[in-house]
């Protein structure tokens, strides 16, 4: 799991939502999915992806690769149809969400969406299937502003429950978070009353 700092800064023209859940929840299948939806309500999503693990997108042999194992930080390889930013982080314990949110809003997305990084203290929608026997975080998080299940839960007050498999309604509840982000941009009240 990703290891938060102590704070985030919540940028007011940068939204952000966190996709939070354990692993074979289908975080990946469900943006999949979405993002195509988004795009078509003219929505401009970018998404930070957590790896867990060691990962290279480039392939050894090729210039780009070469280059890097040479020393090159970072290595930027780019066409006129993609660019691909490559740099060893070998003194990180982990991936900074701050410096990667920062890369990202040169960009000027509409939305960033988040998955994994699920400790971090950003709004979150959480994925839950309770045949995979993990618990909620909901109760311990008060950045999860929305649960996406499909069972039914008891929910803390002020979290949203949402039809996980209902891909229309997820595409409008998302589609509407940009226009939120102003107002969501803190946690919310947690109290003993409201744990389920």
């Amino acid at each position: 799991m990703s290891e938060p700092v102590d704070t985030l800064i919540l940028d007011e023209h940068l939204p952000l939502l966190g996709i939070a859940a354990w692993s074979g929840t289908g975080k990946t299948t469900l943006l999949e999915a979405l993002l195509p939806r988004l795009r078509e309500r003219g929505l401009r999503v970018a998404v930070v992806k957590h790896a867990h693990h060691t990962f290279d997108v480039d392939q050894p042999g090729k210039d780009s690769h070469r280059l890097r194992q040479a020393g090159a930080s970072p290595m930027l390889v780019a066409s006129r149809e993609r660019l691909a930013l490559m740099m060893e982080t070998p003194n990180q314990q982990e991936a900074d969400l701050q410096a990667l949110l920062a890369m990202v809003a040169t960009q000027r997305p509409d939305l960033v969406l988040v998955e994994g990084f699920k400790a971090w203290p950003l709004p979150k929608l959480e994925l839950h299937r309770p045949t995979l026997g993990k618990p909620l975080r909901v109760a311990e998080d008060p950045w999860v502003r929305a649960v996406a299940t499909d069972a039914p839960l008891v929910l803390p007050d002020g979290v949203e429950r949402l039809d996980l498999n209902d891909l229309p309604a997820l595409t409008e509840w998302i589609a509407a978070w940009p226009a939120r982000w102003p107002a969501e941009r803190r946690p919310r009240e947690v109290s003993e009353e409201t744990t389920p």
